[in-house]
């Protein structure tokens, strides 16, 4: 009988328990908050100077409980756990850099983070992202930015922005957002995130790229093109002047360039495996009707595909130079490609199980 009063009593020590939970979790919890009431509600070092401590987008409750912990912020990683489970703070931590001290309780520093008090949010960008995935990191992000304003905004680019320079009629941003990680001011709004972003990319492009660039007969616009291929094409940066030097080649005799990313990015979203970027592709797949789809169309696709790094940019602006038409990826499962002069040495280098 005892432990059916626990639920009462924590929430009357820790508020009330996330709707999500079941009444066996929200007793599980309460069993587990009681127990370890002198470590969530006390001060674990009262003397200690606040520290920065940094939330990153995609940390886990189990990251950050941990560091914590290391840091000296508090005395148990799982009963804060536990607390952030119970109260439902676990699904709402905010990305972000906040000053804490041991000398607030671990539930006031819980509270803390799952506050939005934090000025400043770190926002990370993966190289090889399309417009989408960008948009879906944005809940999660601590920006009040909604992923669909953002997508709004990025197919319809303001014509204010510098960017627009380097854009053809009618683009979208897609390739123009630069991977990185990001400190910006919470309250940034949508149109601040993009012009930043966007001037961002363009700070980082010199005028030696752009004369390189140049030199190999392409764009800005193009390069951000090519370079988006190769950086969805490449496991491995150091060989991505390898992949720029066989699409180099085959531009030059009119071949089709043959890549995959473009047909998943044609394809869209695939429902069965919840991604953007389908693997395997189908020989149906490559027949799928799209200007994007370059096994069907020779020369670059339209637009780019996905947000490319500097590398990928700087294999474009400078190739290796190879006899190289053909590559696959190797059969040990180490991201390295095989690259070949013929098909017939192509074929040869295919897997045999």
């Amino acid at each position: 009988m005892v432990l059916y009063q626990n639920p009462r009593q924590a929430e009357r020590t820790f508020g009330p328990p996330s709707p999500s939970l079941n009444s066996i979790q929200r007793i599980y919890y309460a069993n587990r908050l009681k127990s370890n009431l002198e470590e969530l509600t006390q001060p674990h070092n009262p003397f200690q100077e606040p520290v920065p401590f940094l939330i990153r987008v995609g940390d886990t409750p189990y990251e950050i409980t941990n560091r914590l912990l290391q840091l000296g912020l508090i005395p148990d990683a799982a009963a804060l756990r536990d607390y952030i489970s119970y109260t439902g703070i676990d699904t709402a931590l905010q990305a972000g850099e906040y000053l804490l001290s041991a000398g607030t309780t671990p539930v006031e520093i819980a509270q803390t983070l799952h506050s939005p008090a934090s000025s400043e949010v770190m926002f990370k960008i993966l190289p090889g992202w399309r417009l989408e995935e960008i948009a879906e990191s944005l809940p999660t992000s601590g920006l009040s930015i909604n992923p669909e304003e953002f997508l709004d905004a990025v197919r319809d680019p303001s014509p204010r922005m510098l960017i627009n320079d380097y854009l053809p009629s009618g683009a979208s941003l897609e390739g123009l957002i630069p991977p990185g990680e990001y400190q910006l001011p919470r309250q940034t709004n949508v149109n601040e995130l993009i012009t930043f972003l966007t001037n961002s990319f363009i700070a980082q492009i010199n005028e030696q790229m752009l004369n390189d660039i140049q030199n190999q007969g392409l764009n800005l616009y193009q390069a951000v093109t090519l370079a988006s291929i190769i950086q969805r094409e490449a496991v491995l940066d150091e060989e991505m002047p390898l992949i720029a030097s066989v699409f180099f080649n085959r531009l030059a005799e009119g071949m089709k360039l043959e890549s995959d990313p473009t047909v998943q990015y044609a394809i869209g979203f695939d429902l069965q495996d919840s991604t953007w970027w389908k693997n395997p592709l189908t020989l149906d797949d490559l027949k799928f009707e799209s200007p994007y789809n370059t096994y069907l169309y020779a020369n670059l696709p339209p637009g780019p595909i996905s947000a490319p790094s500097m590398d990928a940019m700087g294999a474009v602006a400078s190739p290796a130079d190879t006899p190289y038409y053909f590559f696959r990826a190797t059969c040990d499962n180490t991201g390295r490609h095989l690259f070949a002069r013929t098909f017939e040495e192509h074929l040869q280098n295919a897997c045999t199980e």
